[in-house]
């Protein structure tokens, strides 16, 4: 039999000292997600200084990302059983001590671990934002607390680039870990003075879900070692691949089997009937798909075209960062508006996306930063227009004590979601640029004549052969094959903008067909939540 949730403790009233409090968890979130982010892409100086291999510090990511991801299944039960205060605190502590302790780490198999830990410490801290803003802030100011944790996904990782330039190119890889621990600190201090201190539940572990959270978190870290490797090891070629992938697929099922039973579980899978709830999740996967678009492509296009290192790509990542911090509390004034429906402020910002989308199909070899910017602004509007009525239409069927079961599953989906997006784009860029490759040589060999110069003065790099066939030099011909490959990741870029533009308009589909309208937060005192009975 299913248990029901236990009753949601005393409200309290909200205070600058409260908000304080609020504040300190949101620069914990914050700092975990620009850790991620920062740490991947200074991956190579990193590597530098410890001295291994690219298939050895692939390991030190894809390890924290399964930690992480893992640890958001489990840490807002753990939260409600140790009292929130102290847990944030706890976790708080361990991400900022493994951030001091790694640098001075050339142990390899050490740093390893250490980095898992702090995968565990960093992926409880932002589940920890959405319980706090759910169970906290008073209605009028719900939605402000949804941007607020809506900026982890939109703030900090566009963020990351120009933090990212900034330590490696100007003060040293070490502070790629330290950055945090100042931020740490003052969050420990916030969340400690501001948040007030619940009992501590111990008599839940009496019922505590230990095989779920054994099979669960196992699952899932499998399933992220095997979309983060999948590519490099040539997918079900490798057996390693296989074992991961067949294991995570059996524990992730008997998991949810289990969770369905349950009387306290992770997750609390009956609350998937209801339609807002369902849709939220599906398209919260489907918008961080689509914020890849601002981030990876135009990186992609910078770093393998144009040979631009992360300072120099880092102003059109700011360009989507920087103004979310007025964009997002915008867009949570609009949607408190009770004459605005939150499903076509979300179709729009999906279609602002598309939109970007559309201009970014139109890549070409001769494209600059200047040839991104709108794109950027278009990006910039479009995320959080899509993140925040997902947010909002999701947890207005939540009731209070729904808390921790709702921001288990959407931080569970939203972890493994931004992992999964990478990993398909990555595979879908690998992919089109053989076969444009493929085209392109295929091309030149059947129209060689195109490639023959009139006289050995005139050969060139798009022009390598001589009249008779033969090739001009060896540098002409090196010339022309990068050309050629360019071209190849110019195209594959331009299809994969052009496949997220599909996937923009299903998620506009989905949403016309699937949730139900929901009114702001303020007027749940005159209107009803919408929920199923029984639930």
């Amino acid at each position: 039999m299913n248990g029901q949730p236990a009753a949601a403790p005393a409200p309290h009233p909200f205070t600058l000292r409260l908000a304080l409090g609020l504040a300190g968890v949101l620069i914990a979130a914050l700092a975990s997600g620009l850790n991620d982010r920062v740490t991947d892409m200074a991956l190579a100086d990193i590597r530098a200084a410890l001295g291994i291999s690219y298939d050895r510090g692939s390991w030190l990511i894809a390890g924290y990302q399964a930690a992480e991801v893992a640890a958001m299944m489990i840490a807002p039960w753990f939260a409600v059983t140790l009292s929130l205060r102290r847990f944030a605190l706890g976790v708080a502590f361990g991400f900022g001590l493994m951030a001091a302790l790694l640098p001075f780490v050339t142990h390899y198999p050490l740093f390893l671990t250490l980095r898992v830990l702090q995968g565990i410490f960093g992926g409880a801290l932002p589940p920890l934002l959405m319980t706090v803003a759910l169970r906290f802030l008073p209605p009028p100011l719900k939605l402000y607390g949804l941007s607020a944790y809506a900026l982890t996904a939109t703030f900090g990782p566009n963020m990351a680039a120009t933090l990212t330039a900034f330590w490696t190119d100007s003060v040293g890889w070490a502070f790629v870990f330290w950055q945090i621990i100042p931020a740490m600190l003052i969050a420990m201090v916030l969340i400690g003075w501001g948040l007030p201190q619940d009992p501590v539940r111990l008599e839940r572990f009496r019922q505590m879900d230990l095989f779920g959270m054994l099979t669960g978190c196992s699952g899932i870290a499998l399933l992220i070692l095997t979309l983060s490797h999948g590519e490099r090891l040539d997918w079900l070629s490798s057996p390693l691949i296989c074992a991961m992938l067949l294991a995570s697929v059996a524990l992730l099922t008997v998991f949810l089997i289990n969770e369905w039973f349950h009387p306290l579980p992770l997750f609390r899978l009956q609350m998937l009937s209801r339609p807002n709830l369902t849709h939220g999740l599906l398209t919260l996967a489907g918008v961080l798909l689509l914020a890849l678009s601002g981030s990876a492509l135009p990186s992609a296009y910078f770093s393998q075209v144009d040979g631009f290192r992360t300072a120099q790509f880092a102003p059109l990542a700011l360009m989507i960062g920087a103004p979310q911090l007025l964009i997002a509390p915008f867009i949570a004034m609009l949607l408190n508006l009770r004459w605005i429906d939150c499903r076509w402020v979300l179709s729009c910002g999906a279609l602002l996306m598309a939109g970007s989308c559309l201009m970014g199909s139109q890549l070409t070899g001769d494209w600059a930063r200047q040839n991104f910017w709108l794109i950027q602004v278009m990006q910039a509007f479009g995320q959080p227009m899509m993140i925040l009525p997902v947010l909002m239409s999701a947890t207005s069927v939540v009731l209070p004590p729904e808390g921790p079961f709702a921001s288990a599953m959407f931080n569970t989906v939203r972890g493994f979601s931004s992992v999964a997006a990478g990993t398909l784009v990555e595979w879908f860029l690998s992919h089109r640029e053989q076969f444009h490759s493929h085209i392109l040589l295929d091309g030149a060999a059947n129209r060689s004549w195109l490639l023959r110069a009139g006289s050995s003065e005139e050969a060139s790099a798009s022009v390598p052969l001589l009249p008779d066939g033969s090739i001009s030099s060896t540098e002409n011909i090196a010339h022309f094959s990068t050309l050629v490959k360019h071209q190849a990741q110019i195209l594959s870029i331009s299809d994969s903008y052009l496949l997220l533009i599909a996937f923009a308009l299903l998620l506009i589909l989905l949403t016309a067909w699937l949730p139900k309208r929901v009114w702001p937060p303020q007027t749940l005192l005159q209107q009803p939540v919408i929920t199923k009975p029984g639930i």
